[in-house]
C-alpha cells in the first residue's frame, strides 16, 4: 500500500502507522488489491487527508463506507468521480443543500471541491471489495479513522463535526464537544432522510458558525 500522505497528516499520524495493528492492515489491503477488484484506486485510498490538510480543516463529514461498484468511489466520503450518477445519498445531500441556501444542485458529484476548503471527507472505511459492501470492515480501518477523529478532536479547536445517521452519532464519544461544534441529523439515505434530514440546514448552519469566528465559509 503506496503511503502518499500529506505532509501534515504524515507527522500528525505517524505513530498509528507504526503500530502492530496498522502492520497487519496494510498487509491484508496489500493482498486484496492483489487478488481482487478493490475500490477506490490505490492512489486515492488516502485522498480525504491529500485533499485537505490538516492546517486547514474546518469541517469533517464521517462516512461508513466506500461506494463498491465501478468507477464510483474516489477516497472522499459520499464522493463520487466526475461523471458518475449520483448515488441516492448525494442526491439527497445536494437537494438540502439547494433547499437551504437556495443554490442550483450541482452536476458533479465530485465533492473535491469541498475538501480543498478544508472538509475532511472521512470514510471509517478506506477501502473496500468491489460489490462487495462492508467487506473491508473490522480489519483495522476503524481503529485507524478513530484515532484521525481523536487526533482532530484534541489538536485542533472550533471543527464542524456533521454527523449524519447513528453510525456518525456513534463518534460522538471521540470528540471534545467543548471545543468543537457538533451537528447531528439522521442519514441522507432515502431510507431513512424522511426523519428529518431534509430542513435540517446543516449547510448554512455550518457557515453561520464559520463566519462567526472569523473563517471563510464552505462554498457547497
Amino acid at each position: 500500500m503506496k503511503m502518499t500522505l500529506n505532509n501534515s497528516w504524515k507527522e500528525i499520524l505517524q505513530p498509528e502507522f507504526d503500530k502492530t495493528y496498522f502492520k497487519e492492515l496494510t498487509s491484508f489491503v496489500i493482498s486484496e488489491y492483489e487478488n481482487h477488484q478493490c475500490f477506490p484506486k490505490k492512489e486515492a485510498i488516502f485522498a480525504a487527508f491529500n485533499c485537505c490538510s490538516f492546517e486547514d480543516l474546518k469541517v469533517v463529514i464521517i462516512g461508513q463506507d466506500p461506494y463498491h461498484d465501478q468507477d464510483q468511489a474516489n477516497g472522499l466520503c459520499f464522493s463520487v468521480k466526475d461523471g458518475m450518477k449520483h448515488p441516492p445519498s448525494l442526491k439527497n445531500i445536494f437537494k438540502e443543500i439547494a433547499a437551504d441556501l437556495g443554490i442550483e444542485i450541482p452536476q458533479s458529484g465530485n465533492l473535491k471541491t469541498w475538501a480543498k476548503q478544508g472538509v475532511l471527507l472521512l470514510n471509517a472505511t478506506l477501502t473496500v471489495r468491489a460489490h462487495e459492501a462492508g467487506s473491508h470492515q473490522k480489519k483495522g480501518w476503524e481503529i485507524f479513522t478513530d484515532e484521525v477523529i481523536k487526533k482532530v478532536s484534541d489538536e485542533k479547536e472550533n471543527v464542524v463535526f456533521l454527523l449524519w445517521g447513528k453510525f456518525a452519532e456513534s463518534k460522538t464519544k471521540l470528540i471534545n464537544t467543548d471545543k468543537h461544534t457538533l451537528f447531528i441529523a439522521p442519514h441522507p439515505s432515502p431510507l431513512g432522510a424522511w426523519r428529518g434530514w431534509f430542513e435540517s440546514k446543516h449547510f448554512s448552519k455550518t457557515n453561520t458558525f464559520l463566519e462567526g469566528i472569523g473563517e471563510k465559509p464552505i462554498e457547497w
